[in-house]
């Protein structure tokens, strides 16, 4: 079993066995005297609390490449070397995401929302960035280089055995009195070549930028599709968001490394098998608006995390990147827009059809009827249906701003249409007739009315011949600002 973080404190601590030997060792276990390269017998006979964990090649491969893709954000250029460590090529991203320290800041935020550790460092040349992200103790800075000079210096004064070439030779260069880098560079290289071969000097080489380096980089598959499996058994839909990240952030380096935007994916919640076993709860986020940024993903799958309720248990995730679309490049001005641009209203509209449901996120739907109850519908605002254009209006018809949802019929005093005060008609009649193909005859005299209090309201006549007409009466239909 493989865990980059421990998940849980056992009071006797945890380590991990590789071939029968410690191989690493929890503070707890280390207060009890394990120590790395201690059998299992001595664990057991030091510290028989402690738990024990066989160590788990495959899974930490797994676990290399998640991280991997999820760093491809940064830069298509990233490749999987010894020694789990990750190389990456970001000359030409340090303008786009605000210089080294930024990214430097972003990688750690990106490793630790996987779930691991880990040590960053810069330098002009991938092997020297990878000798000074393995230096321990040092702070971001120090392993922070841009310029050669600079780091031929910090990598003169390393250990010597940080070079993996090196480590086979330790008694020998020992032996001779060196004990960094820069010890053995000052050694005669014909000497060098002779007793320890091509390979120490070709690593050293590419290490101070003399010779070129070829890496074997990631090479970005064509859809996406990750799983990750829980650390337990999660009876909760809101707490399998940690996992969820972990395969979001996949996703968004792979969206960079494509330059692709995800309008649709589909997340599936695996239940336990079995001989009951149950088909996986699939999650639908459909995006109004293509999107690649993390945040605004992780934001969307929170809110439908928290609306689902699970029928079992869960074992496993699994994203899948169903549609997606060429990411086009943001339009940005010199001026933010007042309220907002098109892509943040869009975002909103997202945000709220995952809190909310689709059915309860509403846009108005025009229709070419000339009844005013009938001249528009509300539907979701992830319904892409075009409605019927309807006919333009003459201009100059006055419309309330609020229309009540049923026509609200008035009281007469003195042979005119009281609403809190009597209602004098400011307006000439619009007469509206409609309805004959549907068989709700509609015929009525609309005018605009003033109250004694100045306020305006929409009001109508229904005139003989209307279906509900029997005795014409006068209704209030809306009302304005």
């Amino acid at each position: 079993m493989f865990r980059p973080r421990w998940s849980l404190r056992p009071e006797h601590g945890c380590v991990v066995l590789d071939h029968n030997a410690v191989l690493i060792a929890d503070l707890g276990a280390r207060e009890a005297g394990v120590c790395v390269g201690m059998k299992r017998g001595g664990v057991l006979t030091l510290s028989p609390g402690t738990l024990m964990f066989e160590r788990d090649s495959g899974k930490e491969q797994d676990v290399m490449r998640e991280a991997a893709f999820s760093l491809m954000k940064f830069s298509p250029m990233v490749a999987l070397c010894d020694e789990e460590t990750i190389v990456m090529d970001v000359t030409a991203s340090l303008r786009l995401f605000g210089g080294i320290v930024r990214i430097c800041q972003q990688i750690r935020d990106i490793v630790d929302a996987i779930g691991l550790s880990t040590r960053v460092s810069t330098a002009p040349t991938g092997q020297g960035a990878w000798l000074l992200a393995k230096s321990a103790g040092r702070a971001h800075a120090q392993r922070r280089v841009l310029k050669m000079a600079s780091l031929e210096r910090k990598l003169g004064r390393l250990p010597f055995q940080s070079v993996q070439e090196v480590r086979a030779f330790t008694d020998w260069f020992t032996g001779l009195g060196c004990k960094t880098l820069a010890d053995i560079r000052r050694l005669p290289r014909a000497g060098l070549k002779k007793r320890c071969g091509v390979a120490l000097l070709d690593s050293l080489d590419r290490a101070y930028g003399i010779a070129p380096e070829l890496y074997e980089w990631l090479a970005v598959p064509p859809a996406f599709s990750a799983r990750i499996e829980l650390p337990d058994r999660i009876e909760n839909a809101e707490a399998m968001l940690f996992s969820a990240r972990r395969l979001i952030v996949q996703m968004c380096g792979w969206l960079s490394a494509q330059q692709l935007a995800l309008t649709h994916a589909t997340l599936a919640l695996e239940h336990e098998r079995g001989r009951n076993a149950i088909d996986p709860t699939i999650i639908q986020i459909a995006l109004a608006e293509p999107a690649w940024h993390e945040h605004h993903l992780v934001r969307l799958f929170k809110e439908r995390l928290g609306r689902t309720e699970l029928v079992a248990a869960v074992i496993a995730l699994r994203l899948d990147a169903a549609k997606i679309q060429a990411a086009e490049p943001p339009t940005e001005t010199l001026f933010t827009e007042p309220g907002g641009s098109p892509e943040d209203h869009n975002r909103l509209l997202e945000l709220l059809v995952a809190r909310l449901g689709a059915k309860n996120v509403l846009r108005a739907a025009p229709s070419p009827d000339h009844r005013p109850e009938c001249a528009n519908r509300w539907i979701s605002v992830t319904d892409t249906t075009l409605p019927a254009k309807p006919e333009d209006m003459p201009s100059g018809l006055p419309r309330p701003a609020w229309l009540l949802e049923k026509p609200l019929q008035l009281m007469m005093k003195n042979h005119r249409p009281f609403y809190g005060s009597p209602l004098k008609n400011v307006s000439p009649a619009e007469r509206i007739e409609a309805g004959w193909f549907d068989n709700n005859l509609t015929s009525r005299d609309y005018f605009v009315a003033q109250a004694s209090d100045q306020s305006c309201y929409w009001i109508y006549r229904e005139r003989l011949g209307s279906a509900e007409a029997d005795n014409p009466h006068w209704f209030l239909h809306g009302l304005f600002g």
